[in-house]
């Protein structure tokens, strides 16, 4: 009895979407998910093969997958993998190489596969080989063209990209083996991949030819399991390639209409971002009486007020209107504003009257001569004291008021700042 209440020889649920772009697509078996992206570029062939293109295969185990995967370290499963892929995709030759050649020993397609594994669930290798060769009917290349020795890639607005000569498509299938091969299990989950004993691989196409065959787990089989095997594996293939087969028809056919493609296509109607509503008609007949109604039964337009008027201190409005009244303000600001000028104004005038006194003082003084007595010096010299201009006093007693206003000033801004 398997946990998920599957038979032993039955297989998870196959689903692919494809994305937006040409090569991009998504393969969910079970709840194990890979994302597989296709991308070419030109460049020199490899110097024994001149007029092959260059294949390229990369899986990714991501910690998105599952915790117990690192980034950027190379464990053994990844290893295994992607030797696995290759060999399942590119020694297999399901994939005219001679075919991606621009100009022979010079420039010639290389197609990248690059496989994400978005959650693992058991079983990657058989998401990962179903992604890489649905990624690869889906992918377009760009159209080029060869004048003597200029070679011209034309964008997909200029001419149709060319799909690539794929001739048979490679499908691994797994078994896992529990108690030395006495039970056997297609498609074994994530949890069933800890407890068994050994795994069997076989790649095959549709032709019922296979491509590679591997098994690790250091299990002894019989050539009866393995014949056993390879009959299942026939089974499911031909049912998966049916699937994909059916799967590219559908995308070529929707996006030929103009419908509804992509990962959007995915998306349950029954989700919020689904929402939509079926289009309605629109009767353009009368359209100028029927406005006319509308405008006759509607409400007057509210007053507009062309300069408003703003009450409240401390308020301004940019642009026209009224005048600037950042300046204004408030009650307990002008108490203490009347507060701080009638102590301005004490020590204002406290200074004009020590002023006074020392004017006055100075005119008693003025017809008295001052001497100065030196018992060294026999001479004496008579200092006469000069006239203080009103005009000097004057500017002096300006410039005590603007000192003030100035401390008054400066005192007031502290306030509004801690404030």
């Amino acid at each position: 009895q398997r946990l998920d209440g599957r038979q032993c020889y039955d297989y998870r649920n196959v689903r692919v979407s494809f994305g937006p772009d040409r090569g991009c697509c998504v393969v969910e078996l079970g709840k194990t998910r890979v994302l597989g992206q296709v991308s070419c570029e030109l460049v020199p062939p490899k110097p024994n093969r001149a007029t092959e293109g260059i294949l390229f295969f990369n899986l990714e185990l991501s910690p998105m997958a599952a915790p117990g995967f690192e980034p950027g370290r190379q464990s053994e499963l990844l290893v295994k993998l992607n030797r696995l892929i290759e060999r399942c995709l590119r020694n297999s030759k399901c994939i005219d190489t001679e075919s991606l050649c621009v100009v022979a020993g010079e420039k010639v397609w290389q197609i990248r596969v690059d496989l994400h594994v978005l959650n693992h669930d058991g079983n990657i290798i058989d998401a990962a080989s179903i992604a890489a060769i649905v990624a690869l009917c889906h992918f377009r290349r760009p159209d080029v063209s060869v004048q003597g020795e200029e070679v011209t890639v034309y964008s997909p607005e200029e001419r149709d990209p060319v799909p690539l000569s794929i001739h048979h498509m490679p499908i691994c299938v797994s078994f896992a083996f529990f108690q030395q091969g006495t039970y056997l299990l297609v498609d074994p989950s994530e949890r069933e991949e800890r407890v068994m004993d050994g795994l069997l691989v076989i790649a095959m196409n549709k032709h019922r030819e296979i491509c590679t065959i591997q098994s690790s787990g250091g299990i002894m089989l019989l050539k009866d399991q393995v014949l056993r095997c390879s009959k299942i594996t026939a089974v499911k293939v031909a049912e998966i390639t049916e699937l994909i087969q059916k799967a590219l028809e559908n995308d070529q056919k929707v996006r030929k209409e103009g419908g509804k493609f992509g990962f959007a296509e995915s998306i349950p109607n029954q989700k919020i971002t689904a929402f939509k509503m079926e289009s309605a008609a629109v009767d353009t007949n009368d359209v100028e009486e029927q406005a006319e109604e509308i405008i006759t039964k509607a409400d007057p337009p509210s007053e507009v007020f062309a300069k408003p008027i703003l009450h409240t201190p401390g308020t301004a409005q940019i642009g026209e209107g009224i005048e600037n009244s950042w300046g204004d303000l408030e009650e307990s600001e002008r108490e203490e504003a009347a507060e701080e000028e009638g102590e301005s104004d004490a020590t204002a005038f406290e200074c004009q009257r020590m002023e006074t006194e020392d004017t006055s003082t100075m005119s008693e003084a003025k017809d008295e001569p001052i001497v100065l007595s030196d018992s060294e010096e026999e001479e004496v010299v008579i200092l006469e004291p000069q006239e203080v201009s009103k005009k000097t006093r004057t500017q002096t007693t300006l410039k005590q008021e603007n000192t003030s206003k100035k401390a008054f000033n400066k005192r007031r801004r502290k306030k509004r700042a801690a404030r």
